[in-house]
């Protein structure tokens, strides 16, 4: 493939958290560089990267130079500004592309695309004021959960309506930011999918994972899910009929509810995902060298498992377990280098290999 990047190309990484991190270790495996760009002073992926940038994402000139300095743009979250994606663009391709971008950073937009596909998701409503919250209410009724239309994320930015009479209390935990009404879902459980498409077109999907959350973050997932073999083949699907729909390049997690009535859709992220670190220990090609390979124009790898994994994130104070992990057998440890223990601070994650 012409397209592809030969070794010694430089990956420039918008972001310089965890996923960042990782995504710097499968660039180099492959023989890349990788360039991070990020506003925060001393960013985990700083530690491995080969350059960073330090810089906010109104420097026009910080944005131009690194620019001009990589091959490829990636990036490891979703809420980059509009105007500094557009001066970047002008100077190097940006993979996943920006279409992806605009869809999933905000959630009203997101559900349509996604029903738009014929794909299930929660009723929504488009909340503007307590006048229309109200109305959506009555439509979906509760319990149903509030969350701002953009930014929101590990449980942040919602507000839980268990009756009616919370309308007034959950729109003022908005703070005025726009948001969206989502009606409650029954499922018994909550599983995702790591997909990745490379810009041949080519996609291929890792196992399906199940998820649990303690407090609004990710706790744990599990490999494999439970999922009848249909199911796990809708999931890859759809998965799959995103991907394409979008002219994808890159890994996407897909979050899916999964119910009597099938799978429904609850989000996308369009970049590697916390559900999907599994597949460091479960597959011979990881997310994010399936990430990698995808952007720099490389064959995917078939993300097939050799192993069963659960892997758990270290939030806060788990940091204390860290000794006696390292202990175990069957445990592979992967820790961010975060300099400071915070509670709810994700500061690294570790996968258990199980069969």
């Amino acid at each position: 493939m012409t397209d592809m990047l030969a070794p010694g190309a430089t990956i420039g990484i918008l972001g310089g958290g965890q996923l960042g991190r990782m995504l710097s270790v499968a660039a180099a495996r492959l023989g890349f560089a990788s360039h991070i760009y990020e506003p925060g002073a001393n960013p985990p992926a700083g530690q491995v990267a080969d350059r960073i940038t330090t810089a906010g994402y109104d420097d026009a000139d910080a944005l131009k130079a690194f620019a001009e300095s990589v091959d490829v743009i990636t990036y490891e979250f979703e809420n980059i500004p509009t105007e500094a994606l557009d001066l970047l663009e002008a100077h190097c391709p940006i993979r996943p592309g920006r279409e992806a971008l605009r869809i999933s950073q905000d959630r009203v937009t997101e559900k349509a695309f996604l029903q738009g596909l014929g794909l299930n998701t929660a009723p929504y409503s488009d909340i503007t004021d307590l006048n229309s919250l109200r109305s959506a209410i009555g439509q979906i009724g509760t319990p149903a959960i509030l969350k701002t239309r953009r930014f929101g994320y590990d449980g942040k930015g919602q507000a839980r309506l268990r009756a009616p009479e919370d309308a007034e209390t959950a729109l003022a935990e908005m703070a005025g930011a726009p948001s969206i009404l989502e009606g409650f879902v029954e499922f018994s459980h909550e599983v995702s999918i790591i997909a990745a498409r490379g810009l041949d077109g080519q996609v291929a999907c890792f196992d399906p994972g199940e998820n649990v959350h303690r407090d609004g973050i990710l706790h744990t997932t599990t490999v494999p899910a439970r999922l009848p073999p249909a199911q796990r083949t809708d999931a890859v699907l759809l998965a799959a009929n995103i991907l394409n729909a979008l002219e994808y390049v890159g890994v996407m997690g897909v979050e899916l509810f999964v119910t009597p009535q099938g799978l429904i859709v609850n989000e996308i992220a369009p970049r590697v995902h916390n559900s999907g670190h599994w597949t460091q220990n479960g597959c011979a090609v990881d997310q994010f060298e399936q990430h990698i390979r995808a952007v720099a124009g490389w064959p995917l790898g078939d993300g097939q498992r050799h192993s069963d994994v659960v892997m758990e994130n270290l939030i806060g104070s788990d940091m204390d377990r860290v000794p006696e992990l390292a202990r175990e057998r069957d445990v592979a440890l992967h820790l961010y280098g975060k300099a400071e223990v915070k509670a709810g601070r994700k500061m690294g994650h570790f996968n258990r290999i199980t069969r």
